[in-house]
């Protein structure tokens, strides 16, 4: 589990944050449309109001436009195709085996608690509180994608992306003075397929299908994103 101490001791050793820009990501995308994700919808109310706030007391420092709704990235897929051709495609034989993986691992609903204001040098967020560590199973489960050697896996709610290279000491201090009202809570019943516009950067997350973590049952909720030959359980 991610120590908050730790997860800021890395923010300041960099000097600056990351500048995140506007452009089509070419490069990375190959004209591909849409980049699926599994993650914890957190799209509520409670939440909205907190994340609001939190964008609102650091805005000069982010980058505009940055519209994904609240949620709990648990691992990252890859493009929606229905045949691979690259290696980081999404294709049908991957989400059954993600699915059946979910089954086996049989995650119980679980309560988190939204944690404190921190940062990673691209990005600040929420810390999330996950006494069970189901987050962390979840993501060991799900999380397909190559990371870095050094990454570690840190559940939070992103906030925005900053939009210049600022002084971390002079953001993290801002950071600090951040007033949380209160505290919230969310059971989790659920998991989410989602995907996001591959050219956009920070734009809205589509909801492709929940699973129930309780019944083990997935359910759609657009046409599949794939052709009509293949039919998921």
């Amino acid at each position: 589990m991610a120590n908050p101490l730790e997860v800021r001791k890395k923010f300041l050793g960099n000097q600056y944050t990351t500048k995140n820009v506007r452009q089509d990501f070419q490069e990375w995308h190959q004209g591909r449309l849409r980049y699926a994700l599994w993650a914890v919808d957190l799209d509520c109310p409670a939440v909205r109001q907190q994340v609001s706030a939190a964008e609102s007391h650091i805005g000069g420092f982010l980058l505009e436009g940055y519209c994904r709704q609240p949620h709990i990235t648990l691992g990252i897929s890859g493009f929606l195709s229905d045949k691979p051709h690259y290696v980081d495609d999404y294709v049908p034989g991957s989400v059954e085996a993600d699915v059946a993986a979910l089954r086996s691992l049989n995650i119980q609903p679980f309560e988190i608690k939204i944690g404190a204001l921190a940062s990673f040098s691209s990005a600040p967020f929420f810390h999330i509180n996950d006494p069970t560590n189901s987050l962390h199973k979840l993501h060991a489960c799900l999380h397909s994608v190559t990371s870095d050697a050094d990454f570690q896996y840190v559940p939070h709610v992103t906030v925005g992306l900053y939009s210049d290279a600022w002084f971390t000491d002079t953001v993290s201090k801002h950071l600090d003075t951040f007033v949380q009202d209160s505290v919230t809570g969310r059971l989790i019943n659920s998991i989410s397929l989602m995907s996001y516009a591959a050219a956009e950067i920070g734009g809205k997350l589509i909801k492709i299908a929940d699973y129930d973590l309780e019944h083990a049952e997935i359910q759609w909720h657009e046409q599949q994103p794939f052709n009509q030959d293949h039919v998921f359980c």
